[in-house]
C-alpha cells in the first residue's frame, strides 16, 4: 500500500522573485567542493585541480642545445666573422638527444651537437650549423661570433625545481597536461565530481529508442539535463523515467538521494493532484523545499530544496523551462560543488526588430537568433513556447525582460547573453516561410563551406525582415488578393524576386469523411460550413496559406477558425488525430499523414532577395544551388515542381 505523502509539503507554489529564489537556495546550501581524489594523467582532461602543483624537477633537467650545430667555448669564437673565421678542432663524438656527452670541450675545440642534446662540460654556447663550414684535417670553420649562453636552454629555464606550475582550481586542458607530463607527474589530486541523480517523471514519457505510444512523448529532459550536468563538472547518474506513481517515485528519489550528492528531477512540479515530486521531497530530510515557484518565464514551477545536506532540484517538465532554470540557477551551484569557476558569460548588444510582448510580474527569458541588420546585430526571437526544445537549440542567446515590463518595444537596444563563448553570425540568413524543399537547397550551400541560419517567421515576417535588411533571402508564398498573383506584387524597391518551386495546396481531411470525399473544393467548403460540428484547423496570421484560407472562406468563421498552428505538418496532425476535421496543407504533407486531399491549386514558393546582398558569396552560392540540376531533382523528389530555370 502506498504510504501517505508528507503533509508538511502540501503547500507550494508560493511564487518568489528570481533573486529571492537564489538567496534562499544559497542560504540553505553552502555549495563548496566535495573533497578530492587522485586521477591518472590520462584521465585529467577537464578536471579541476584540488591542490597546487610544484615542479619536482627542473625543466629542462640539463643545459641543452636549441639548434643543430657545434658546442663551443664562446671565448674561442669572440672574434669570428665571415672575413676572419675561427678554426676549431672537432672532438671525436657527436651528441644526440638522450645520450650523455663523454668528452670535455677544451679550449680550441668543438663538439657536433643536435637540437635537444645535452651541453658537454666546458662548452657554454652553441654555434648554428648554418654559420659553419667543414675544414681540412678534422677542423670546423666558425664564421659567426657567439656570446656565452647563445642557443642554449639552461636547466630550469622553462620550469625550475620547486616552482609553482599549476594552482588549485585550475581546469585541466591539454596545455596543463603537457606541463604535468614535462615534469614527470603521472597523477594529480582533483576535486571529486558531484554525482547528480537525474530523474524524469510523468506517465506520458517514453525513453528514446522505444516505440511511442498514443498520447505519449519522448523524454528529452533526462538527456539534456545529464549533458548539462557533465558540462558543468558533474557526473550524471540516470535513474530513468518514473511514472506518476507515488511509491515508484518515492523509491527512485530515496535511492538517488542516498547514492548522489545532488538530485535533479524534471516534471511533476506544477500545482496539481498528479504532481507528486514536491510532496515526496519532504521525506528526504530537512529543511526540504525552500522555493517552489519562481517569477520566471519560462520556469515558474521551479522547485529548490535542501534535504539532509544535499540539494534537490525540481525542474519544470517543459524542456525550454528546464534548461533556462538549470543554467541560470542550478548550474552555478553545481559548478561550486565541482570546484569550477563561474561560467564565463559573454553578451552583445542587439536591436529587437519587432515588439516582444511579455507578462508583467515575471522576469522573462526570450531565446533569440542573431543576424546582421541595418543597425548592427538584430535579435530575432525564436521561442516556440516552453515545451519546444528546438527554440533552445536554434538560439544564440537570450534577452531578459524585466518583471515590470509588459513588452520590449520594436527597435529597442537590448543586451543578449550568449549561450556560447562567441557570436555565431552565419554567412547566409534566410527568414520567412519554411519548406522541406528549402532544406535541399541549404544542404547544397552548406556543402560548399558556408554557414546558414533559417528563421521560420512566416511569409510576411520574412518579407519585413528583408525590407529591414536583416536577411539575405525571404522565402514566401503570398497571394495578392487584388491581382491574384503570387509574391511579386508584395516586393518593394531593393528587393527582387527569385523563383523557387510550385507547391500544390489543398483541403486535407480523413479519407473516410463523407463531407469531403469525392467533392470539389467549393462543395467541400460548403459542406463544412453547413455542419456546425465540423471543425477546421487554420494557419497563423502572416502565413501565405492563411491568406488563401481567408479567401476560401469568404469572411466565414467556422468552428476551429482560431486554432492557428504555424506549419502544414501541425495542420495535418490535427486532422489525422481527429482534433479537427479539415484544413489546408500541401500535397506531400497530406500524403505523409495518410489524409485525403482536394487540390486548390499550385502556390508559388519564391524568394525575396535583398539586392544589396546579392553579390555576397553565400547568397551567390544559394542562387547557384537553385539552378543546380541535382538540387532541382531533390526538390522534385519531395513533391514540388521547380520553377523554370
Amino acid at each position: 500500500m502506498t504510504r501517505p505523502l508528507a503533509p508538511s509539503q502540501s503547500q507550494f507554489l508560493s511564487v518568489v522573485s528570481r533573486d529571492e529564489a537564489v538567496r534562499r537556495f544559497g542560504e540553505a546550501y553552502d555549495a563548496r567542493p566535495l573533497g578530492s581524489e587522485t586521477v591518472l594523467l590520462a584521465d585529467l582532461l577537464g578536471r579541476v585541480l584540488a591542490d597546487t602543483v610544484k615542479a619536482p624537477v627542473d625543466v629542462p633537467p640539463f643545459d641543452r642545445a636549441m639548434v643543430d650545430g657545434f658546442a663551443v667555448r664562446a671565448s674561442d669564437c669572440a672574434t669570428a666573422s665571415e672575413a676572419a673565421p675561427t678554426m676549431l678542432r672537432l672532438n671525436g663524438e657527436h651528441i644526440h638527444c638522450g645520450h650523455a656527452p663523454g668528452l670535455v670541450v677544451l679550449p680550441g675545440t668543438a663538439t657536433p651537437i643536435a637540437t635537444g642534446g645535452p651541453l658537454p662540460r666546458g662548452a657554454d654556447a652553441v654555434v648554428m650549423i648554418e654559420h659553419t663550414e667543414p675544414g681540412d684535417g678534422g677542423l670546423v670553420r666558425i664564421a659567426r661570433a657567439v656570446a656565452p649562453g647563445q642557443c642554449v636552454a639552461f636547466a630550469g629555464s622553462d620550469l625550475a625545481l620547486g616552482e609553482t606550475i599549476l594552482r588549485a582550481g585550475t581546469v585541466v586542458t591539454a596545455r596543463e597536461i603537457g606541463i604535468l607530463a614535462a615534469c614527470g607527474i603521472a597523477e594529480a589530486a582533483v576535486h571529486r565530481r558531484p554525482r547528480v541523480g537525474v530523474i524524469s517523471t510523468g506517465d506520458e514519457l517514453v525513453e528514446p529508442g522505444r516505440p511511442l505510444r498514443p498520447a505519449a512523448i519522448y523524454d528529452t529532459n533526462a538527456s539534456i539535463v545529464a549533458a548539462s550536468v557533465a558540462e558543468n563538472g558533474g557526473l550524471p547518474v540516470r535513474f530513468g523515467v518514473i511514472a506518476d506513481d507515488a511509491e515508484a517515485l518515492r523509491a527512485a528519489m530515496l535511492r538517488a538521494h542516498a547514492e548522489c550528492d545532488m538530485v535533479v528531477l524534471s516534471g511533476g512540479t506544477s500545482k496539481g493532484e498528479g504532481d507528486l515530486t514536491h510532496r515526496i521531497v519532504g521525506e528526504l530530510g530537512a529543511p526540504g523545499l525552500v522555493v517552489h515557484g519562481v517569477a520566471l518565464k519560462p520556469g515558474k514551477p521551479l522547485g529548490l530544496a535542501v534535504c539532509a545536506g544535499k540539494p534537490v532540484v525540481l525542474l519544470p517538465g517543459f524542456p525550454t523551462s528546464a534548461m533556462f532554470t538549470f543554467h541560470d540557477i542550478v548550474a552555478p551551484v553545481l559548478r561550486r560543488m565541482a570546484g569550477l569557476p563561474p561560467r564565463a558569460e559573454a553578451s552583445v548588444e542587439a536591436v529587437v526588430p519587432y515588439r516582444v510582448a511579455s507578462d508583467v510580474g515575471r522576469t522573462e527569458y526570450v531565446s533569440v537568433a542573431l543576424v546582421d541588420g541595418a543597425q548592427g546585430l538584430a535579435a530575432h526571437p525564436v521561442g516556440k513556447g516552453s515545451g519546444a526544445i528546438s527554440s533552445f537549440a536554434q538560439a544564440d542567446g537570450f534577452l531578459t525582460v524585466d518583471a515590470l515590463a509588459e513588452a520590449v518595444p520594436a527597435g529597442a537596444h537590448v543586451e543578449v547573453r550568449l549561450l556560447g563563448p562567441q557570436v555565431r553570425v552565419p554567412d547566409l540568413v534566410v527568414v520567412g516561410s519554411h519548406c522541406t524543399g528549402l532544406d535541399a537547397v541549404v544542404d547544397a550551400v552548406v556543402a560548399r563551406g558556408f554557414t546558414v541560419r533559417i528563421v521560420a517567421a512566416g511569409s510576411l515576417g520574412g518579407l519585413q525582415a528583408a525590407k529591414r535588411g536583416e536577411c539575405d533571402l525571404a522565402p514566401m508564398h503570398l497571394l495578392h488578393p487584388e491581382s491574384g498573383i503570387y509574391n511579386a506584387p508584395w516586393l518593394d524597391e531593393g528587393l527582387e524576386l527569385v523563383p523557387g518551386w510550385r507547391r500544390l495546396q489543398g483541403i486535407v481531411f480523413r479519407r473516410d469523411d463523407g463531407r469531403f470525399a469525392g467533392r470539389t473544393a467549393d462543395q467541400a467548403v460548403a459542406a463544412a460550413l453547413a455542419d456546425a460540428d465540423c471543425l477546421m484547423v487554420n494557419r497563423n496570421q502572416g502565413a501565405g496559406t492563411r491568406m488563401l484560407i481567408d479567401t476560401l472562406l469568404g469572411g466565414a468563421r467556422p468552428g476551429g477558425y482560431w486554432n492557428q498552428p504555424r506549419s502544414h505538418n501541425a495542420v495535418a496532425a490535427s486532422v489525422a488525430q481527429n482534433r479537427a476535421d479539415w484544413g489546408v496543407a500541401i500535397a506531400p504533407v497530406a500524403e505523409a499523414y495518410g489524409l485525403g486531399f482536394i487540390p486548390l491549386g499550385p502556390e508559388h514558393y519564391d524568394f525575396a532577395l535583398v539586392s544589396a546582398r546579392k553579390s555576397r558569396p553565400a547568397a551567390a552560392a544559394f542562387l547557384e544551388a537553385l539552378r543546380d540540376p541535382a538540387v532541382r531533382d531533390a526538390v522534385a523528389d519531395l513533391g514540388f515542381t521547380p520553377a523554370e530555370a
